[in-house]
């Protein structure tokens, strides 16, 4: 009697001692978590990617103010819209691929449904439903079945990254990581429900604590036997084929002892497709206490994710759903005494102190999902020069990795400011973003940043400080148009400088004239007259010639969106058109059919990044026409 009653103390407190170690664990876990999002959203008001960031003091309170006004006004029924239809349903991810919505939703649902019904049962559970035991259904069943969907969703996620692989599509170790880790927490716990289902110690206390049966009563002997034959159980001392006597009684047992308690384990289907994977060494794991090994390994498991959610790319889990937030509703006035005359200036300018905090917070809220890849406007300039950096996902990397203070080594940082300079500015990204990331600015901000602190000259690898790299020749081109257009914010002497500096470098100052002096905002003909780079202005319509191809102007037309197949029904849409006339194919341009079915409506003129007076162009082409039959005609 003594040496059992010292064996239940020993039992006791292992049990506590174990408790406590669960408990100080996951208080850990969450205090690592709490920490790291705190040191998040204080990074993102402290850094900056931007040109002349305000003080931290000033990016805190003006988030602040920025919160507390969106809660209190009708901006907060936008924000309900959003957490329905952008983060709860996914809505802006089924806009651009079903695939991935489908991926998403399964997870997503799945995961969350398990941290609710599963992770905190005690707390959330029990507590809305008076009848909720583990093992009886629907909870035993719904368990397997969001375990499922988080599965399936990660074997869509492998198989759509490293199977079947969407061009463009670049894989960081970060993503890999995170699939391996949610795979792993699944994984061991559908194992260690098949397990738990295999171990005859687990039925042996099972019944001893809720039957208030011994182990050699011939009731437990016949309830072993039925559970062995119906629930997976594997038995050394039951053995096929089975008395059916004993199968009765063991019916009649489980009915009057366990099945209030416990639904059959096939309805958990994914424990016990792994109990019947298990059985052959069923009895060697469960001698080996493989139900507490498989427990700690499944718990330690969840733990470890849960810590390292701020320090991994599963904090976008966190950063998604407030850039979408973000999007939802429109920041307020912020003052910016950096900019030039003191004024101020909208919050979602790029230069704006929460446009700043935005902006770190969107690089933790990208899923380098590769959907900006895919639409980029310069994406066949990749194709042909192979630079990473000029895809939308792989410039965030980059400047993620620079706003974390790690130095990018000469030929990185080369590659990355020619990606920026090649973006076209069509903010083709910005739309299809899921994450709802402001791309655009984003790209905007960096460029300017790179400009201003004159990296652009300076070997940023920190082993050849003392080499210089000439000024890069990209902002003498269109690509730098975008820049002009916030030249308002920038100071002038900072604006001037870098040109003047690529000037003298691409081309010699004795050879054009060109001096600090230059007034860079005098008119045009005079700029051209003082450079000798263009002898000659040319007119309002011959704009196509500063086309790149970027398509936003066929994009955004009513037309071509009204047109089953615009492309035959229309011969040529606008930015065809732009290209015919760029190489001097004003007859083909004359004869489209797009040009008599335009609305005028300038939707085409008024978003195209490089100022193409797209709908002018086709107004001149159709009197051009017009011109010509008249002519014919007398």
């Amino acid at each position: 009697m003594a040496v059992s009653i010292r064996f239940v103390l020993n039992v006791v407190n292992s049990i506590g001692r174990l408790v406590m170690f669960f408990d100080i664990l996951l208080y850990a876990s969450l205090m690592i978590c709490f920490i790291g999002i705190s040191y998040r959203i204080f990074f993102w008001t402290k850094k900056s990617i931007g040109y002349h960031p305000s003080s931290g003091t000033q990016r805190l309170s003006s988030l602040i103010r920025g919160v507390v006004s969106t809660l209190f006004s009708l901006s907060i029924f936008r924000l309900v819209k959003s957490l329905i239809f952008d983060v709860l349903l996914q809505g802006r991810i089924l806009k651009t691929s079903l695939l991935r919505w489908v991926m998403h939703i399964l997870m997503f649902i799945g995961f969350t449904a398990l941290i609710i019904m599963h992770a905190l049962d005690a707390i959330i559970t029990e507590n809305l439903f008076t009848y909720y035991y583990s093992t009886i259904n629907p909870f035993f069943f719904l368990r397997s079945l969001f375990g499922l969907m988080v599965l399936l969703g990660i074997i869509i996620a492998i198989l759509r990254r490293y199977i079947f692989k969407p061009a463009r599509l670049k894989n960081a170790k970060s993503d890999l990581f995170a699939l391996i880790l949610v795979f792993i927490i699944i994984l061991s716990g559908i194992a260690l429900e098949g397990i738990k289902m295999t171990s005859v110690s687990e039925f042996t206390v099972m019944v001893e604590d809720y039957a208030g049966l011994d182990y050699e009563d011939e009731d437990i002997i016949a309830l072993e036997t039925y559970w062995v034959k119906e629930f997976a159980l594997v038995s050394a001392r039951i053995e096929s084929p089975f008395d059916s006597n004993a199968l009765t009684l063991g019916l009649e047992t489980h009915e009057t002892n366990c099945m209030d308690c416990h639904s059959p384990n096939k309805s958990a289907f994914l424990g016990y497709i792994a109990a019947k994977m298990l059985s052959p060494v069923a009895i060697f794991l469960d001698k080996r206490n493989g139900v507490s090994i498989f427990y700690y390994f499944h718990i330690i498991s969840c733990f470890l994710a849960l810590a390292l959610v701020p320090f991994s790319k599963m904090f976008h889990m966190v950063a998604t759903p407030i850039s979408l937030f973000t999007n939802a509703v429109k920041a307020p006035p912020v003052t910016n005494n950096n900019t030039t005359g003191n004024h101020m200036i909208s919050g979602n300018h790029p230069m704006s102190g929460n446009q700043l905090t935005k902006q770190l917070m969107e690089l933790d809220a990208c899923t380098h999902c590769s959907t900006c890849n895919l639409n980029c406007s310069a994406g066949m300039i990749y194709e042909a020069v192979q630079n990473d950096y000029i895809l939308p996902s792989q410039k965030i990397l980059a400047l993620k990795k620079a706003a974390n203070g790690q130095e990018l080594m000469s030929k990185e940082f080369t590659a990355l400011f020619q990606g920026l300079y090649l973006c076209t500015n069509c903010d083709r990204c910005t739309v299809v973003c899921p994450s709802g990331i402001h791309l655009k600015s984003l790209w905007i901000s960096s460029r300017e940043n790179l400009i201003q602190q004159n990296l652009i000259r300076q070997n940023p690898g920190g082993q050849n400080s003392g080499q210089t790299n000439s000024a890069n020749p990209f902002i003498l081109t269109g690509f730098s148009f975008v820049r002009g257009l916030n030249k308002s914010f920038i100071e002038q002497k900072d604006y001037n400088e870098p040109l003047t500096k690529t000037f003298e470098t691409v081309i010699p100052p004795e050879k054009t004239g060109i001096s600090d002096t230059i007034d860079l905002d005098a008119p045009k003909n005079e700029f051209y007259t003082q450079t000798g780079l263009y002898p000659f202005s040319l007119p309002q319509t011959d704009t196509f010639s500063h086309c790149f191809g970027c398509r936003n102007c066929s994009t955004i037309c009513p037309v071509v969106a009204d047109f089953d197949h615009p492309q035959n029904q229309l011969t040529l849409m606008p930015h065809q058109i732009m290209y015919s006339m760029g190489l001097g194919m004003v007859d083909l341009a004359k004869d489209s059919a797009m040009i008599w079915n335009c609305l005028g409506c300038y939707q085409c003129q008024e978003n195209c990044p490089q100022n193409v007076n797209v709908c002018d162009i086709l107004f001149a082409l159709k009197n051009k026409t017009f011109n010509l039959l008249q002519e014919s005609s007398s």
